[in-house]
């Protein structure tokens, strides 16, 4: 798998796209951060009687369920539905599937009823989705996962789509095959919200870029190189996770800046069912 991520980084700011995104309470300013630092343009809007309205002018939707309410149940179909109609992108992330049955039924029915372009969850979060056991502990996926690029393909045939499956090593599969990108560091895991925050990257993405699987990978490999250059100190001396949280988002603002030709030797096929 090829992917030009230099002309992926520049697409996103050239073309500004406004990014929807309905997510959780935790990580809503990290989220939109992202958005903002890849180079669209975000609003964080979950009121039932606008967000139609709001979908209208946009390019691409986010829907975060990490924060599960009746109110929010409607809001997301909602939402998912005028994408539907408007023929926008929609991410879906079903945050804590797996840990309660209320998020089982949720998870589901979004990834069902919905035209959903691209699902990113955790391995744990994919695992559960494609009705398989998982275990989740709250938001976090806490087993062991042998064969996550078997079950994200399963996942994605199921429900017609796009799959990342995010960890150690990421994995994106469609229905005929998975690859795994290489890209990270282990700081990455020290901080509330990167899950949300790569969710709020591939909705910009896959609002900028024509073509759903090039975002999902350029996206994917993106996010994990911003993360790896903080890591290595490009964008200033971190102490701890509240200073590589800031390096990180900086690293993000600033990756077209910095060197990365190695990028298609970090996407490696795994798996092919054709």
């Amino acid at each position: 798998m090829t992917v030009n991520l230099d002309a992926a980084l520049d697409t996103v700011p050239e073309s500004s796209p406004l990014v929807t995104a309905l997510t959780n309470d935790v990580t809503i300013n990290d989220v939109a951060q992202t958005i903002l630092h890849w180079g669209g343009l975000p609003v964080m809007s979950d009121d039932e009687r606008e967000v139609a309205d709001m979908l209208a002018a946009a390019q691409g939707l986010l829907i975060n369920m990490g924060t599960v309410s009746e109110v929010g149940e409607r809001t997301m179909m909602t939402a998912g539905e005028a994408a539907a109609e408007q023929g926008i992108p929609l991410v879906l992330d079903p945050v804590g599937v797996g840990a309660t049955p209320t998020r089982d039924r949720v998870a589901e029915r979004l990834a069902s009823e919905l035209d959903v372009a691209i699902i990113k969850g955790n391995a744990g979060e994919i695992t559960a989705l494609a009705g398989e056991d998982a275990e989740v502990r709250g938001v976090e996926s806490v087993g062991d996962y042998g064969d996550v690029a078997t079950t994200a393909v399963a996942c994605a045939q199921q429900y017609d789509t796009v799959v990342v499956a995010s960890g150690e090593t990421d994995v994106v599969a469609t229905a005929e095959t998975a690859y795994e990108v290489t890209a990270g560091d282990a700081m990455m895991g020290t901080i509330v919200g990167t899950g949300c925050m790569l969710g709020g990257t591939l909705a910009t993405f896959a609002a900028a870029l024509d073509d759903t699987s090039e975002a999902a990978f350029a996206g994917t490999l993106a996010f994990g190189l911003a993360g790896e250059v903080a890591a290595d100190g490009a964008f200033g001396e971190y102490h701890g996770p509240a200073s590589y949280h800031v390096a990180f988002k900086d690293a993000i603002a600033g990756l077209r800046e910095t060197d990365h030709d190695d990028a298609d030797a970090r996407i490696e096929q795994v798996l092919s069912t054709e």
